[in-house]
């Protein structure tokens, strides 16, 4: 799996784990339980990469570091 940063969050609206993974746009995934959220996000990093070069869009470099919000 790529270093990317990922955010886990339990949504009540939605009775599920909301993974965003902050570093590469739109990519998201969601999954009954914590496990299932993280290996959901794996599958949707590795689907967002290869989506990505089959377009011939830039890849994002993991930034290796927590990402600071204002």
């Amino acid at each position: 799996m790529s270093k990317y940063e990922i955010i886990i969050f339990w949504s009540d609206e939605d009775k599920s784990y909301i993974v965003d993974v902050p570093e590469l746009p739109g990519c998201m995934a969601h999954g009954d339980s914590y496990e299932t959220s993280l290996a959901n996000a794996k599958d949707a990093i590795d689907h967002w990469i290869e989506t990505a070069k089959e377009f011939g869009d830039p890849i994002p470099k993991p930034k290796g570091q927590r990402l600071v919000y204002a």
